[in-house]
């Protein structure tokens, strides 16, 4: 059942309107990391989590293709509060093992609605609530909420369908088409010749769990990628619990560790561009031996970081290449033929089954329909505090994670920032924040979410258009810099002019 299908059924009208102090949106990393945090900081505050699917997890129950697992450590990737014991590179089930760890341990279960999936939210200025409107997708029944504080966990893509442009003959291809985000249980594929559509962690991941079984499996690109390897072990962690060192401290010390690394990394990145490039490359060439052509296949035509560095366990991408059982193509699609797909090099690959890995569609607020005080709320038109809150939206944050860090290491901060204001919005005895631009901002160039000379992958540009705006101050942005906000954000002076509380 769909959501288009959801739409069109009527359903019954709302019972009983239940309140809660916090309603969070989706029962992802964020979510659940969410619930904790409110758990264990704000004892006594009422809250719901409200997922639109059947369990727990977000993107690891939604993507179910071959091989799914982490393009980040769990080490950075898991939260703070709980020690990863497990390889860094994880598998879907792995993470939501953990996940279901966290809810039990921490009573987290009977907050959790699932099915319900939320059509409006619309904010009350005289009431100082939030009212939320969902569906049950399990009984079609109407449901209604009011929260004191909305907090959306809901990520930013469309779980329900993926990216796939529309290609010239699509129609007359006699194979399967697939996207990994709604992969199908019946897909069978041993002995088959398949064609990815992609190179980023996905086609990535895609290939090597799939060359195994298949007659011949082929990556093809417009452009190439960067790619780390390496094994899918930490050393330090192995070392530390050789010493029979506590997990907790281990995961502390292993994080820590870690997150200098990439800070380091990062910083290469713009500084010796050319240096870490070449290393990157260099690195490729001697997994994949020095007759492959790496300078058509691995050598991206951007800086490193620009895109979202693929990183590939144990090597396993290469050595489905060196086998035989893989390779990589990159050039551009003409059309689709009945067998496979025409290449504007005039190649044609054929393949039973084509899996288009392409990327998603940016999902800004999780389409629901907000309004405050009557007015449709247009996130576009919103100026964003630290990619957390915005300009006009009352008591209401998001969480958006890090391109070049762990998602998770901006949810443990978020979720620390909402505590810290629920507490202070008690203090005041306020029962409504906003963010608003100060005096000294009015002047204040405002610019897209995102640079693009910074970071730009496909599915940011696409969907720019719907992203609040940011300014050029460090606290008017989501700036991607953890090693920053880590310290910033929770040195935040919450009673700083940029916050107007009722």
């Amino acid at each position: 059942m769909n959501d288009a299908t959801l739409a069109t059924r009527p359903a019954s009208a709302p019972g009983r309107t239940e309140h809660v102090d916090v309603l969070i949106v989706g029962a992802g990393i964020s979510g659940i990391g969410g619930a904790y945090h409110l758990t264990t900081q704000r004892p006594g505050t009422s809250f719901v989590v409200l997922e639109a699917q059947a369990d727990f997890g977000g993107t690891w129950r939604t993507h179910r293709y071959p091989g799914i697992r982490s393009d980040s450590d769990l080490h950075t990737f898991g939260y703070r509060f709980k020690p990863w014991t497990g390889v860094p590179i994880a598998t879907a089930d792995e993470i939501r093992h953990y996940m279901g760890e966290v809810i039990a341990d921490n009573d987290l279960a009977r907050h959790i609605r699932y099915h319900h999936r939320i059509t409006a939210a619309r904010w009350s200025s005289a009431a100082r609530l939030w009212t939320i409107e969902a569906i049950r997708s399990d009984t079609d029944e109407a449901v209604r909420f009011t929260a004191s504080f909305l907090w959306m966990c809901q990520g930013y893509y469309r779980h329900e369908k993926g990216y796939t442009p529309h290609w010239e003959g699509m129609e007359t291809y006699r194979g399967r088409i697939v996207h990994p985000q709604t992969w199908p249980e019946d897909l069978e594929y041993a002995g088959k010749n398949v064609l990815v559509i992609g190179s980023g962690a996905t086609a990535a991941t895609l290939v090597p769990a799939m060359a195994k079984d298949v007659a011949h499996i082929t990556m093809l690109q417009r452009s190439p990628t960067y790619f780390r390897s390496g094994r899918n072990a930490i050393a330090l962690a192995e070392e530390l619990r050789e010493l029979q060192v506590d997990e907790t401290w281990i995961h502390e010390i292993v994080r820590r560790r870690i997150l200098r690394d990439q800070a380091l990394f990062t910083e290469r990145t713009f500084r010796e561009p050319d240096a870490v490039r070449a290393e990157l490359i260099a690195a490729v060439r001697a997994e994949l031996g020095p007759d492959y052509d790496v300078a058509t296949h691995f050598t991206p035509r951007y800086r490193p970081w620009r895109q979202r560095l693929a990183f590939v366990p144990d090597g396993d991408l290469f050595k489905g290449i060196v086998s035989g059982k893989a390779s990589v193509v990159t050039d551009r699609i003409e059309r689709f033929t009945e067998a496979g797909v025409m290449l504007v090099s005039g190649r044609e690959l054929k393949a039973d089954i084509v899996v288009t890995a392409t990327g998603f569609d940016l999902c800004v607020l999780g389409d629901i329909a907000f309004t405050i005080d009557g007015r449709k709320l247009d996130f576009a038109d919103t100026v964003t505090w630290r990619g957390i809150m915005f300009t006009g939206v009352p008591n209401l944050v998001w969480v958006f994670g890090y391109f070049r860090a762990s998602w998770t290491l901006r949810a443990d901060l978020v979720g620390d920032f909402v505590c810290r204001m629920l507490g202070h919005m008690q203090a005041k005895g306020a029962r409504q924040v906003e963010v608003a631009l100060r005096e000294e901002d009015r002047d204040m160039k405002l610019l897209p979410w995102i640079d693009a000379e910074n970071f730009n992958p496909g599915y940011m540009l696409r969907g720019m258009h719907l992203l609040p705006k940011r300014g050029d101050k460090a606290e008017w942005a989501h700036t991607q810099d953890y090693w920053t906000e880590k310290d910033a954000i929770p040195a935040t002076d919450l009673d700083d002019a940029a916050f107007v509380y009722r």
